[in-house]
């Protein structure tokens, strides 16, 4: 029991901080019906045109929105209410989500449509994740990041879980056409669940003397990201992991060896079922400072679990290759997580948030079109095992590049954040 214990996800934020859960039902309940659309638009693609490349030109359609937006999103949140930057996400959200619903019930679907809709909604994404990022810190204190970080990637696991198995069971029930409505329309619902949970919440005013949003502000927000050999490891090592090994625009392909539309959701709940398990045994993370290295291990097993599911013929075994890698990334995902919330400071945060989301989505968008690419040549099998290949060989090189990343000590990080604040509080001060 006394393991058990020790293991078993910390709960208590959940219990002491009202806006946090606010927060987090909010996004819980929007995530799951984003996660149907995610499996739906890409299965779209493919029984429209039937073309691996063409469903990986959706992360083409999407990167460049999502950086140029990402820098505009962490200025603004480091200068406007952030509850507020993430309520008006939602919004936008939920009306593109409409068109999905309205372009799923002419007779002939628009192809440029679903395109066009990818781009703008990661657009939507870069202007309210780094709000969303930015919240965390200042609705809990510092001590207790380690148990958000676990439970936010709990929150994200159970949506891409469930979301995925049930968009997986309502595509193979209603079919390609007018049937895909309802699960727009659930998606659709979801957003109004979680407007109205965040209305809820108490406003969060920027920091005191926040810097106005312009290029200016952006570059010292870069700079900063630049001097911090721990974030900048953070940042390269997931790139490199994704843009390789993530071969999720290959599903739809994949699923049609292994068993049919209905396997389509167990493929993208795969990754997630992983991710949940380590989630719920994560109280151990707590213990462990060398958090870069936790990083660079994690990294690698991913690799290794990708290479296990493209090797792959039977479902099971491409299952447990799917659990591993989604394992090894939330142990990832936990520790990057710690390092950002633990050691930026607030009147940062949002612009650093920025930073972050843009290194953990260009790897998957940029994967697409390898992966697509890849397998016109050597077929789907290939692609997905050497992408595997080059996840393993380039965090090995990335290891053994950035030492400083790799002996990286989180109690380090917490007391420079102390430091770094009391600085700002002194200048904030002195200039009032």
């Amino acid at each position: 029991m006394n393991l058990l214990r020790r293991l078993a996800i910390d709960l208590s934020p959940l219990r002491r901080h009202r806006d946090f859960r606010l927060l987090f039902v909010a996004m819980t309940v929007t995530s799951f019906g984003s996660f149907i659309t995610y499996v739906t638009i890409p299965y779209q693609i493919t029984k429209l045109t039937g073309d691996p490349l063409l469903v990986g030109l959706i992360g083409v359609c999407e990167l460049v929105p999502l950086v140029l937006m990402g820098f505009v999103g962490g200025a603004l949140a480091d200068y406007l209410d952030r509850r507020v930057l993430v309520f008006g996400g939602e919004v936008l959200q939920l009306a593109l989500t409409g068109l999905l619903l309205v372009n799923s019930l002419v007779g002939t679907p628009k192809l440029w449509l679903l395109y066009l809709v990818a781009a703008l909604a990661a657009a939507v994404d870069g202007l309210q994740r780094p709000a969303l990022e930015g919240l965390t810190p200042r609705l809990v204190p510092a001590d207790e990041i380690p148990a958000v970080s676990a439970l936010t990637s709990l929150r994200h696991q159970f949506s891409g879980l469930l979301g995925p198995t049930i968009a997986g069971l309502l595509i193979a029930a209603f079919g390609t056409g007018r049937g895909l409505a309802w699960v727009y329309a659930i998606d659709l619902g979801t957003f109004l669940v979680s407007l109205g949970f965040l209305a809820m919440m108490k406003s969060v005013p920027p920091p005191e003397k926040a810097d106005r949003p312009s290029l200016s502000s952006i570059k010292t927000g870069v700079r900063y990201a630049i001097s911090r050999p721990e974030l900048l490891g953070t940042y390269v090592v997931d790139i490199n992991a994704m843009a390789f090994a993530m071969p999720i625009a290959l599903f739809p392909f994949l699923a049609d060896r292994l068993g049919g539309p209905a396997v389509l959701g167990l493929l993208y709940a795969g990754i997630s079922l992983g991710s949940m398990l380590a989630t719920l045994t994560s109280g151990w993370t707590k213990r462990v400072h060398k958090h870069g290295l936790a990083v660079i291990l994690a990294a690698g097993t991913w690799g290794l679990g990708i290479i296990v599911f493209g090797l792959s013929h039977s479902l099971w075994l491409a299952m447990a290759g799917l659990i591993l890698a989604g394992a090894a990334d939330m142990v990832s995902g936990i520790f990057r997580s710690t390092i950002w919330n633990q050691t930026i400071p607030d009147h940062l945060r949002g612009r650093l948030a920025g930073i972050e989301m843009l290194s953990y989505s260009v790897g998957p968008l940029l994967s697409g079109v390898r992966s697509g690419g890849m397998a016109r040549f050597m077929g789907v099998g290939g692609s997905v095992i050497w992408g595997g290949v080059l996840c393993v060989a380039g965090t090995v090189a990335l290891a053994l590049a950035l030492p400083r990343f790799r002996r990286y000590d989180g109690r380090e990080g917490l007391a420079r954040k102390a430091t770094e604040e009391a600085e700002r509080a002194a200048l904030v001060a002195s200039s009032a």
